[in-house]
């Protein structure tokens, strides 16, 4: 791997954000507008990070009166969110429809297969005194991270297992009703309207796969798709998102237990991640990426395997159809 003296922790500042907003505003625009043929935009909102920049963006690039925010709780979402949102919506002028979605997924029984899967590695578990929720960690230097679920009692107590893989497997298919179920509401308003739906991964999403192929890896064009998390919370203090959101954990307020996206899939602190990306994307060694990170070489090069398996593993959700 090549040397690059430029290499800091500041390297992914963005040093003329005005312009930086000002293309993005301007592409997005000529996109919807002349590219796709739409009138407006629609965003899923949830009161996180990368949706209200997302939202900001079209509201900048499309005027407000041209942009939709569609929040779509169910019965395991954060009330936050929904507060947050509409807080988001309310700064920037933009009108938002609520559409709850526990009904469809009640219908695709998503909460009972998911609770399912639950139960045969916790026999105990019932999902009106407990809470649940999955998560990721590594258990030696030579192995992939293995999944894990916690179940909560109503006193706190959390116990903790490790997911056989068929249960791992039902519990995120099961999950993945949700994102699929949104993606449905947003084309309903979105084909209602004529408008185009703007997507709101950040780039680690789309390229370590922490998405849901045809959920919330589904739009018409995705504004922040290039940016590192870090620089996503630089535009936000630009774009005058609320204070409140920035300074929010970020979470994927997917189960009924709270769950950061570091500890659901991440393994890291998005600052420390960003740069580490940037050092494998970039050939930058280990060694050198270890000096400036704080880490031995050794450390740098479990992290870039675990970067490279994620990225292969998950090409699968990047794939378009095969068609013959």
């Amino acid at each position: 791997m090549s040397k690059n003296p430029g290499f800091s922790k500041d390297i992914l500042r963005i040093e003329n954000i005005a312009s930086v907003v000002n293309d993005l505003t301007e592409r997005l625009k000529n996109d919807v507008s002349f590219l796709l043929r739409r009138r407006g935009a629609i965003v899923g909102i949830s009161g996180g990070i990368d949706s209200s920049v997302t939202m900001a963006l079209a509201a900048k690039a499309l005027g407000p009166e041209h942009v939709v925010g569609i929040i779509m709780p169910e019965k395991d979402s954060s009330g936050e969110s929904k507060s947050l949102a509409l807080k988001l919506a309310d700064r920037f002028g933009v009108k938002t429809i609520e559409e709850n979605i526990t009904g469809a997924l009640d219908g695709f029984a998503c909460y009972k297969r998911r609770d399912e899967a639950v139960a045969k590695v916790f026999p105990e578990y019932d999902p009106a005194t407990y809470q649940m929720k999955i998560g990721i960690k590594a258990v030696s230097n030579n192995l992939p991270p293995v999944f894990s679920v916690t179940i909560i009692d109503k006193n706190g107590v959390s116990q903790s297992k490790m997911l056989p893989p068929n249960e791992y497997m039902q519990i995120v298919a099961a999950s993945n009703f949700k994102q699929r179920a949104r993606l449905s509401m947003l084309y309903y308003h979105a084909d209602r309207l004529h408008y185009a739906v703007i997507g709101t991964p950040n780039k680690h999403e789309v390229e370590q796969g922490f998405f849901v192929k045809y959920g919330d890896g589904g739009a018409d064009v995705m504004p922040i798709a290039h940016l590192y998390k870090s620089q996503v919370y630089q535009l936000a203090e630009h774009l005058g998102v609320p204070q409140e959101i920035i300074d929010r954990t970020p979470t994927t307020d997917t189960y009924t237990a709270e769950q950061t996206q570091e500890e659901f899939f991440y393994q890291m602190p998005y600052q420390e991640m960003d740069l580490i990306w940037y050092a494998f994307e970039n050939n930058i060694s280990p060694e050198e990426t270890g000096s400036v990170m704080g880490k031995t070489a050794d450390e740098i090069k479990l992290i870039f395997n675990n970067l490279s398996r994620r990225k292969v593993t998950t090409d699968y959700l990047r794939m378009a159809p095969v068609k013959y």
